[in-house]
């Protein structure tokens, strides 16, 4: 949460399965696939981005127990979405079609991102 404040209809830019650059912190320039997204806390798991480790008890995936490393959750203002079509990390726009459907839209190159 925001230091005690009630966030509501928070929109996030990225999605899950979207390929996202990382632009501050200590893995600044990786890029990554985004596994998962917080929107109450505006936070983002991205795959091979700030590795933590984690200490963690026998159990059935993982007999022997021990150290484990997994991705952190990283905030989303430290992610720019990188656009598929020119690969490239960019802002996004929204577009409402005359259906009503909204599309994302990258602001580089003006295709769709969706």
């Amino acid at each position: 949460m925001l230091k005690g404040k009630i966030v509501e209809k928070v929109k996030p830019h990225v999605r899950k399965g979207d390929v996202v650059a990382v632009l501050r912190g200590r893995d600044a320039g990786k890029r990554g696939k985004v596994l998962e997204v917080y929107p109450a806390e505006l936070r983002a798991v991205v795959d091979g981005v700030n590795i933590v480790k984690r200490h963690v008890r026998p159990n059935r995936e993982n007999p022997q127990g021990g150290v484990v490393e997994r991705p952190g959750k990283i905030h989303l203002s430290n992610l720019m979405i990188v656009c598929p079509s020119c690969d490239r990390p960019s802002r996004v726009r929204h577009s409402r079609a005359q259906d009503g459907t909204r599309t994302r839209i990258c602001a580089r190159c003006g295709k769709s991102i969706d």
